[in-house]
């Protein structure tokens, strides 16, 4: 909360007040501490090879993975923004705005709707002259490529159709809480073909961004003392993105892979996510550790070809920015691994290459112990069915 900086430096660099508030930070703080491991506590966990046995089980032998029209990597360096606003998702864009409602139905709302229309005749002016005078530059890279899952909840992407060299190796997690029966543990390593069924499978993988001018833009506005403006850009870059993100998926599914070639939704479908297939990006629920960008932009090399770079604790670079995975397998959904146990944890950092403090430090938020309690790991043994 910025409002409360001048108020936090003024206590820090009081001789007076420095000690007392200090412990009062670390006394609040404690108290979060305390009622996250509460929380937690009661969150029952199963152990990571229970919960691999309750994988989703998908009938691997009546499936043939459609095989991509092109495969490799391809890339955009500057595709038409006009295309780009067709896609524009503008629920999200009220939110960001801190007003919360559905577009188109916003607009009518009793209460918040004249604000809602002026926010909307603002941006349209101008989003029009972001395209007209190409302050935006929109760039996009993507690759098709072989692919299996070995035993572990990694997916092996693989250099050539013969699949005899490894090019890279995507490590994702698996959902431990204890379920229900007929509830599957889910992973994402799930929704491509063991490499024990022979099955010849792909996956996907995407960079795109909207914001390649972003700044420059925003910075002129705040020259001329325009706050308003400079944060309107910055919002109509970030929905740039998604729509390309949306567009490029939906060309993907259609021409480049192919596997619904006869897909004819509408925009509002596509929001809703009625195509088959998903995109998860790393960071969010499904596969929430950031490190995996990393393999992205090597395999892509997203910095060269789509002009996006990664900070240190692998941040997108413009922000307006979205990069993922292709699974195209109809099973294939959305879901949020939640908390881990201790075990998941270890394997995890081995198959990373790193120590469990490494590894601790980047699933953070997704512990379901305490790392600095080394005895148990979170996990019970209660029996649990396993799904079919």
């Amino acid at each position: 909360d910025a409002s409360r900086a001048v108020g936090v430096v003024q206590n820090l660099v009081s001789e007076g007040r420095r000690a007392s508030y200090t412990a009062q930070v670390s006394a609040d703080y404690e108290e979060v501490r305390r009622k996250h491991a509460g929380r937690r506590s009661k969150t029952r966990l199963t152990t990571l090879q229970r919960a691999r046995a309750n994988g989703m089980k998908i009938d691997w032998d009546a499936y043939a993975p459609p095989r991509p029209n092109v495969l490799g990597v391809r890339t955009f360096d500057d595709y038409d923004l006009e295309e780009i606003r067709r896609y524009i998702d503008w629920t999200p864009f009220f939110h960001s705005w801190q007003l919360k409602g559905s577009y188109p139905k916003i607009l009518d709302d009793p209460e918040k709707g004249v604000e809602a229309r002026n926010l909307f005749a603002d941006a349209q002016y101008l989003l029009d002259r972001i395209v007209a005078e190409k302050w935006l530059t929109a760039r996009a890279v993507f690759g098709l490529f072989p692919a299996n899952a070995p035993a572990d909840d990694s997916i092996e992407v693989y250099t050539d159709g013969s699949r005899e060299e490894v090019l890279a190796s995507l490590n994702f997690l698996r959902q431990q809480k204890q379920k229900p029966p007929g509830r599957p543990n889910h992973s994402l390593a799930d929704f491509v073909a063991p490499r024990s069924t022979g099955l010849e499978d792909h996956i996907g993988l995407f960079a795109v961004t909207a914001g390649l001018g972003a700044d420059e833009a925003a910075r002129g506005f705040e020259g001329d003392h325009d706050d308003y403006s400079a944060i309107m850009v910055k919002a109509l870059a970030d929905r740039l993105a998604e729509a390309l993100a949306e567009l490029l998926h939906r060309r993907v599914r259609r021409e480049f892979w192919g596997y619904a070639a006869a897909e004819t939704l509408g925009k509002e479908a596509m929001i809703r996510e009625e195509y088959s297939g998903i995109r998860p990006a790393p960071g969010y629920p499904a596969c929430p550790e950031h490190t995996e960008k990393r393999t992205l932009w090597r395999v892509l090399e997203v910095e060269d070809n789509a002009g996006i770079t990664l900070t240190e604790s692998c941040a997108m670079s413009p922000g307006a920015a979205v990069s993922g995975y292709y699974f195209s397998h109809p099973d294939s959904r959305y879901f949020g691994v939640a908390e881990i146990g201790r075990d998941q944890a270890t394997d995890y950092a081995e198959r990373k290459g790193w120590t469990l403090k490494e590894a601790e430090r980047w699933l953070a938020p997704n512990l379901g112990y305490d790392p600095q309690e080394r005895s148990g790991d979170g996990a019970t043994e209660v029996p649990q069915a396993v799904s079919k």
